[in-house]
């Protein structure tokens, strides 16, 4: 499966917003968009340049693929689900994403970043309702269990991901039990539980010309 295999920060750079792609870097001295926050490339300084609204949406677009970590056609097909589904599209399409299996081990803690949960979902690390799921994108239900094997609970970045993320917070629709290495999905998330700055009418507008 293809992925993007470029600099991380350069994409937080791009989108002049820290998507917390490089896990603890990101909350360290060590983030490149603290030290360099414009975009890259010799022009990136330039501020007065003229923006289209083609631009803004498609920006707002690559924005949000970035941050989860998709290639354009998977994005596209996450969009074409929305669209065929009842109910506000930008706000199922954000839904669907957070969804996934890599975002909710981001969300509880297990991963300092999606690209790390995507690695431990491959190596067959954790269990849904005790059965065994190595798809990154898998779309979680309320009730679902996940648990981490137990022969891998004495992995040491994960227990301080899981510590670091208590410190950070959890979203409602998740519920941590740390000592047992479980989270619980308790509901669907719903859209204002996604603080990221996110403008999904600016997607749909893009894919509706």
């Amino acid at each position: 499966m293809a992925r993007y295999t470029g600099a991380s920060c350069r994409l937080c750079r791009r989108e002049n917003l820290k998507m917390f792609l490089k896990g603890d870097r990101c909350y360290s001295d060590k983030c490149s968009f603290e030290r360099r926050s414009f975009a890259p490339g010799q022009h990136g300084q330039n501020k007065f340049r003229k923006v289209s609204d083609y631009a803004v949406q498609l920006r707002e677009k690559q924005k949000v693929k970035q941050m989860y970590g998709m290639l354009e056609a998977q994005f596209r097909r996450y969009y074409e689900k929305a669209d065929r589904a009842k109910g506000v599209t930008g706000e199922i399409l954000l839904i669907m994403l957070e969804r996934r299996l890599d975002n909710a081990l981001f969300r509880s803690g297990f991963a300092s970043s999606r690209n790390q949960a995507r690695q431990m979902i491959r190596h067959n690390l954790f269990l849904i309702n005790g059965k065994k799921v190595n798809i990154p994108s898998y779309q979680v239900k309320a009730g679902d269990v996940i648990s981490l094997k137990e022969k891998h609970q004495k992995n040491e970045v994960i227990i301080d991901n899981l510590e670091g993320a208590v410190r950070r917070g959890l979203p409602s629709w998740l519920e941590l039990d740390q000592p047992k290495f479980q989270c619980v999905v308790k509901a669907l998330p719903n859209r204002e539980e996604i603080t990221m700055p996110i403008q999904e009418q600016l997607i749909i507008e893009l894919y509706s010309k």
